[in-house]
């Protein structure tokens, strides 16, 4: 697919009558796709079983008509006020047990059956309808899937739910008692009716039903989207979508994707910077107005994955936001490097949110390409700029196949927010970490499932804080021919969540055992012998595998045998960096130091450059503009990679 600009637009906020100005504009300024209809459900059925569908059919023929390819929306994250009245308990509660709801936005709970089948029913008409329109070339399945923590609820419905999933998943309360060890402090039950919801216990409730309950959680999810996407297939070969966001664990992304035909998220590199990223405060100041120079690429590496090679940016920020704590403009030329950093990483589409800016409601505040008065904002210029770009190069969208393979596990994200040990054990923030050491070095960076099976297209793999291992994977690290790198804190749990025995990490091939762990808390760090420290998190590990690495005391800090390597704690960034030039070179691979605010990515054909920094910096016999992208065609083009199991066109 030809890589593409779009903009999230609103027609029913807006006039009719500049609906086709405003189509003719989007066009000129070179976007091709708009995305609508995600949150117009009062608009579309504004009484119980009536519907009006003639506005949005106007909408679409006169974005059609403009050359506009429309991405259409099902408005299910936002249900309307009669519903509320129709379905008085489909509500989430929070862990307080206190009723989110109406006046905003996401007020549902997953597990209740009957807006289920409500939107079963919005859905459905607007599949018959627009299915087969010529002008709607995609669908967004609802938006932003756990946004404002609407993952995990505690309502009476989802209680019913969970009961009804560990019935089928236990068979009998017996095998559960066993499972979760409810035997300790006199937890067992007689029958699946008395387990309540793990909330509102006196303290910690046990972690086997915690975790339980996430995955249990992360199931819903996945079965919402799918009877959304059974319902559009039965209509539509347009490809299906679901727009993710950044720093959301609370479901897990891959088995949401596994019934879709492309991945989205929603990149806000201000906003992530400013309340979502554990960084310190001369870095959050340098790159104030940039953002964080690996946050974004990392959503994109993730998400590439989830969409097994096929991902957009559905809304990608053009200016202030609103819902952080800071909201600063980006300096020029930002606009136009984030799009470009998303092409870089395969992107198939870049979609601005929005096209003007609202004059009212919550997001009055959020820019847009237009200011409410419809003038140009700073970025609707930037945007044009990336539209003649791409028409230059005139290439299929993708990039080459990464270096090293980083592999990236929801469930480990619960189980480590289950039992952290230590306050601040956040297993985004270590994978992370990982990463921007990974592209520090120079690396492209494919990020992979827990469940792959094969690794051999890569010589350096790593596998930061897996809490549990299954044999597929198990399979694949045993098989690398160069070096995994696993640890800390790998294959601690069994699938119940108790302590395995042998002790971990309990890798075939790995003479390695975890004989005892500690959390250090922010102000206590374990130097490194040859600089570093380990933080946050340390092991005492001993067995009779090489000793690579030692941290204060001579105690093994890292030990391999062959390819395997085990990591015993949390190293901060100069120790990792030491940690991951090492085992590239074990592996076979060199590493380059870029500056700091300095990146790059591989395309097919190119290799992009991307400046974060507000001065130009110079890399070699390659200079960078500040806020800048620089482009080096490659001596050898990749082949354009398959996107096996992908659906759509």
């Amino acid at each position: 697919m030809k890589r593409g600009l779009g903009v999230c637009y609103y027609p029913e906020h807006w006039p009719e009558e500049i609906w086709a100005k405003d189509a003719a504009r989007m066009a000129d300024t070179g976007l091709t796709w708009v995305r609508i209809g995600e949150f117009a459900w009062s608009r579309l059925e504004p009484v119980p079983g009536t519907f009006d569908f003639g506005w949005l059919d106007r909408a679409i023929e006169t974005l059609g008509a403009a050359g506009l390819k429309v991405v259409l929306g099902t408005p299910t994250a936002t249900p309307p006020r009669w519903m509320a009245e129709r379905h008085p308990d489909m509500f989430a509660r929070d862990a307080e047990g206190r009723v989110r709801g109406f006046g905003s936005r996401r007020h549902y709970c997953f597990s209740h059956r009957g807006y289920r089948a409500e939107c079963a029913r919005i859905v459905t008409a607007l599949a018959e309808r627009y299915g087969g329109n010529p002008h709607v070339q995609a669908w967004q399945t609802d938006n932003e899937y756990g946004c404002h923590d609407t993952t995990v609820s505690y309502s009476e419905a989802a209680r019913h739910a969970f009961r009804e999933w560990l019935a089928q998943k236990y068979q009998s309360p017996q095998a559960l008692n066993r499972a979760w060890g409810n035997v300790f402090w006199s937890m067992e039950y007689a029958s699946f009716d008395e387990i309540d919801l793990p909330n509102l216990t006196v303290t910690e409730p046990n972690p086997s039903h915690v975790m339980d309950f996430r995955r249990f959680a992360s199931d819903e999810v996945v079965a919402f989207n799918r009877l959304q996407t059974d319902i559009l297939r039965r209509h539509t070969d347009a490809p299906l979508i679901h727009n993710y966001m950044g720093r959301e664990t609370g479901f897990d992304h891959f088995d949401v994707g596994a019934d879709l035909d492309v991945a989205s998220w929603d990149s806000y590199p201000l906003g992530f910077l400013s309340d979502r990223l554990e960084v310190g405060e001369a870095h959050r100041l340098r790159f104030v107005r940039q953002g964080d120079p690996d946050l974004q690429a990392f959503h994109h590496d993730l998400y590439r994955a989830v969409g097994r090679g096929r991902w957009w940016v559905m809304e990608q920020q053009p200016g202030p936001v609103n819902w952080a704590p800071w909201n600063p403009a980006p300096l020029p030329g930002m606009a136009r490097l984030w799009a470009w950093e998303a092409f870089a990483h395969g992107a198939e589409a870049v979609c601005y949110f929005r096209w003007r800016q609202a004059p009212f409601a919550q997001e009055q505040m959020h820019a847009g390409l237009l200011r409410p008065d419809s003038v140009a904002a700073p970025a609707l210029e930037e945007a044009a700029q990336v539209a003649r770009e791409l028409a230059e190069f005139d290439a299929e969208a993708g990039c080459r196949s990464g270096d090293v393979a980083l592999i990236f596990d929801y469930a480990s994200a619960w189980a480590w927010q289950t039992q952290p040990q230590g306050r601040d054990f956040d297993y985004f923030r270590l994978a992370f970490e990982f990463y921007r050491g990974l592209r520090r070095l120079g690396f492209n960076v494919d990020i992979v499932p827990p469940s792959t099976a094969d690794l051999s297209a890569y010589r350096l793999v790593l596998a930061p804080g897996l809490a549990t291992v299954g044999a597929p994977l198990i399979g694949a690290l045993a098989a690398v021919r160069g070096v995994a790198l696993v640890g800390p804190r790998t294959n601690a749990k069994t699938p119940a969540f108790a302590t395995p025995v042998p002790l971990p990490p309990a890798l075939p091939g790995l003479d390695c055992t975890v004989a005892r762990v500690e959390s250090l808390p922010p102000d206590c760090h374990v130097p490194l012998e040859g600089g570093g420290a380990f933080r946050h998190w340390r092991e005492f590990v001993e067995g009779g595998a090489e000793v690579r690495l030692r941290s204060a005391g001579g105690v093994p800090g890292v030990m391999a045998s062959g390819a395997l390597w085990y990591l015993a704690g949390w190293p901060d960034a100069t120790g990792l960096l030491r940690i991951l030039r090492e085992a590239a070179a074990a592996a076979g691979l060199g590493t380059e130091h870029l500056p700091e605010g300095l990146r790059r990515r591989d395309t097919r054909t190119h290799r992009i450059w991307l400046n974060y920094a507000s001065e130009p910096i110079r890399h070699g016999d390659l200079e960078v503009p500040a806020c800048g992208v620089a482009f080096e065609p490659l001596s050898a083009p990749e082949p354009v990679a398959s996107t096996e199991g992908a659906r759509g066109g």
